[in-house]
C-alpha cells in the first residue's frame, strides 16, 4: 500500500510537451550517433591557421590552408551587431528634459528619507509636503 503523502504522477495533457522533447532528443540521439562524419584530415605541420582563418574571413587567397570565404557572414554579422547597439543606446536614452522624464527613474527622496539622511531637510518631495513632517 501507498504512503498517501508521497507525491502522485499527475498524467494529462501537460505531459505532451515533454513527451516531444523526448522524441526530438531520441530523433536527434539517433542522426548523430548514425551519421558519418568521415576521417580528420589535419592541417600541414608549417601552416598559420590563424593566418588562415584570417584570410577566409575576408576573401583572400594567401593563406597556406585552402577555405571557404566568410566575407558576406562578416559582413552580415557586423550590420546585426551595429543595429543591437543602436537598439540599446535608443531605448536607453532618456525623453525629454521635463521632470516628467525623471518622474519614473527617481522615488521622490523616499529612500533617503527612511534612512535618515540629513541633507533632505527642507527640500520637498513629489507629494508637495516638506520632509520632516507629518504625513
Amino acid at each position: 500500500m501507498t504512503d498517501p503523502t508521497w507525491p502522485r504522477l499527475k498524467l494529462g495533457s501537460h505531459l505532451l510537451p515533454g513527451l516531444a522533447a523526448v522524441a526530438l532528443f531520441a530523433v536527434l540521439a539517433v542522426v548523430v550517433l548514425g551519421g558519418d562524419f568521415g576521417a580528420a584530415e589535419g592541417f600541414p605541420a608549417d601552416a598559420g591557421i590563424t593566418a588562415g582563418i584570417g584570410y577566409a574571413m575576408f576573401n583572400l587567397s594567401f593563406g597556406d590552408v585552402p577555405s571557404e570565404g566568410f566575407l558576406v557572414a562578416f559582413l552580415t554579422i557586423a550590420i546585426v551587431l551595429d543595429a543591437a547597439l543602436d537598439g540599446a543606446v535608443m531605448l536607453a536614452k532618456r525623453e525629454g528634459d521635463g521632470d516628467d522624464a525623471l518622474t519614473a527613474l527617481t522615488d521622490g527622496g523616499r529612500v533617503r528619507d527612511a534612512l535618515g539622511g540629513d541633507e533632505t531637510a527642507g527640500e520637498t518631495n513629489n507629494d508637495d509636503t516638506v520632509d520632516g513632517g507629518d504625513r
